[in-house]
């Protein structure tokens, strides 16, 4: 059973006034997860800039 598939099963049991505190729970983690993918292209970016500047820098140096 994959891990999706156990989820269901566990709201299907979930009784209806418990849905509404897994839907934030969810939408939290899905704010966190756009968070720390936002975060990482933003530090990739750092670093692809960060070794480009050191490309030029050390042709400078040796010219």
């Amino acid at each position: 059973m994959t891990t999706k598939e156990q989820i269901l099963q566990e709201l299907d049991q979930l009784p209806e006034s418990a849905m509404e505190e897994v839907l934030e729970f969810f939408l939290a983690l899905q704010t966190k997860h756009s968070a720390k993918t936002k975060k990482s292209d933003v530090w990739k970016a750092y670093l692809a800039s960060k070794k480009e500047r050191e490309e030029v820098y050390r042709r400078l140096a040796n010219s």
